[in-house]
């Protein structure tokens, strides 16, 4: 005990951290708050440090590269001893920790502990969720098998829909137009520097505002708050009836957290990883993907929305949810903390709990899209084949083998999650056919490494043909402008 004790005082002497360690561990708590509905906190904190540690482990063999992840994850799963297990622990932290956040948000909107002088607090817990369900997205592309590839083709096709900065942010994302090789490093990156750096620095902002700023009492009815009074009231309260809170209050965290852990072992030990699934191929698309259980609610909100609704509603909720969120402190700063006396907090709460419940259940038999054998049914209609050159039956062909009409109808047949193509041609021109067909867009995947050219031009060809008989195919203005100032320019010459 001696030697520990000389080389504890050697550490001391030179990092000076007794006096912070101190203060941290003996600050005074509402003896009340030291209840069961404080233990949330710690238990993420705890989560998000054993997903530190198996990430750190994982990266060890995973390999973020297009070609060799898949490989890689299948190694970890029957090469390494107890590889799997390690990616269990890994997934299963990860749901855990995405559920106890959200615990954690209920309690403290439910206990009015956003209120003054917390709104930063809040604000910072708003983020720490976000940054959470970010490290659970970029998780899930890292298996990169079927499911994680189409995830991310709807995810960026959800990016691309922003104005202005839509095409910016899915060329960040994916490291070009199109899920390339690129895109798994850029992906890893996020997963394991970026979005990881920014949860331990909110993480640190929120330790030390809890700190500084004491833990929420318990919410009593009748206990209004206001501004120019609650710090001298708190202060006072921790005087009176205030505990430390190592050790009266720290006990019910550890023994709350030991639980955590130990059911993250158990469900890693008795259900395993998740995945990888299939290897990823963009030609199969009568795949069904399926997102992780915390975005599946979003999976059958995209399912189930009318197509016209689904970019208002992408772009339009998010950013009023999130506004709501961050403003809600400064609106609602005052007056009662109990849940009792404040109904309309209680009944929104439970209408999300419900509304999220049930369209994650619904997203257990929801389809991606309506009809997902459309490619097996009716060949092309003979009247989009009559009377066409050998190139745009070639193309006929091509779009029946790469199974466009799952998702797009021709005639009255087909899938119904993209536009029908009937007049597609009307709407666009012949180089903004082959860029939708390369490059993807909206709900649309890229075939630009499915498709070599010559198939990419007879395929062009036939979506040439899909116009209305008395309405001619759209024309490129400019280039038609341009013809006309060449031939004008040719004709002075020869004069």
């Amino acid at each position: 005990m001696s030697r520990l004790a000389k080389i504890g005082g050697w550490f001391e002497q030179r990092l000076k951290i007794a006096p912070v360690l101190e203060e941290t561990m003996g600050h005074r708590v509402p003896s009340k708050s030291a209840s069961w509905f404080y233990v949330f906190g710690s238990a993420a904190l705890t989560v998000f440090i054993v997903q530190i540690f198996t990430g750190i482990m994982l990266a060890l063999i995973y390999v973020p590269s297009a070609g060799q992840a898949w490989d890689s994850l299948q190694y970890l799963n029957h090469g390494v001893t107890l590889g799997w297990y390690l990616r269990a622990v890994h997934g299963w932290g990860s749901n855990f920790m995405v559920a106890i956040v959200l615990i954690h948000m209920v309690q403290v909107a439910l206990f009015g502990a956003y209120k003054y002088p917390r709104e930063l607090t809040w604000i910072v817990g708003v983020f720490l969720l976000l940054m959470t369900l970010g490290m659970a997205f970029t998780g899930q592309v890292m298996r990169f098998d079927q499911d994680a590839y189409w995830g991310l083709g709807i995810g960026a096709s959800i990016c691309g829909r922003v104005p202005l900065i839509g095409k910016w942010v899915v060329h960040l994302l994916l490291g070009g137009p199109i899920i390339a090789g690129d895109t798994l490093s850029r992906f890893f990156a996020f997963h394991v520097f970026v979005i990881p750096g920014l949860l331990i620095a909110f993480v640190s902002v929120h330790l030390l505002m809890v700190l500084k700023l004491g833990i929420n009492e318990w919410p009593m009815p009748g206990r209004l708050i206001r501004r120019s009074t609650y710090v001298q009231e708190y202060e006072e309260m921790t005087r009176k009836d205030g505990v430390p809170f190592v050790p009266v209050a720290v006990w019910k965290d550890m023994i709350f957290t030991s639980v955590v852990i130990g059911c993250v072992l158990v469900c890693a030990a008795v259900y395993g990883p998740y995945g990888p699934s299939g290897i990823p191929d963009p030609t199969i698309v009568q795949t069904v993907p399926k997102p992780d259980f915390f975005f599946q609610w979003l999976y059958a909100l995209l399912a189930f929305l009318p197509p016209q609704m689904e970019t208002p509603a992408l772009l339009i909720g998010p950013v009023v949810i999130l506004a709501w969120l961050i403003l809600l402190p400064f609106f609602a700063g005052e007056g009662e903390k109990s849940w009792k006396r404040r109904p309309i907090a209680v009944v929104i709460i439970l209408l999300a709990a419900v509304s999220l419940g049930t369209l994650t259940h619904l997203a257990g038999y929801t389809p991606w899209s309506p009809i997902m054998d459309a490619w097996s049914g009716d060949p092309v209609p003979v009247q989009y084949l009559n009377g066409r050159t050998p190139l745009e039956r070639q193309g006929a062909a091509i779009f029946q083998e790469k199974q466009c009409r799952n998702c797009h109808s021709i005639g009255g047949s087909g899938g119904m999650r993209g536009p029908s193509l009937d007049s597609v041609a009307v709407r666009k021109t012949n180089a903004q056919l082959v860029r939708q067909v390369v490059q993807g867009g909206g709900n649309m995947p890229a075939y630009g490494k499915n498709l070599n050219p010559a198939e990419v031009a007879a395929l062009v060809s036939f979506l040439d043909t899909l116009h209305p008989p008395n309405q001619p195919p759209a024309r490129d203005a400019a280039a038609q402008i341009s013809d006309q100032s060449d031939h004008f320019a040719t004709g002075s010459g020869k004069q």
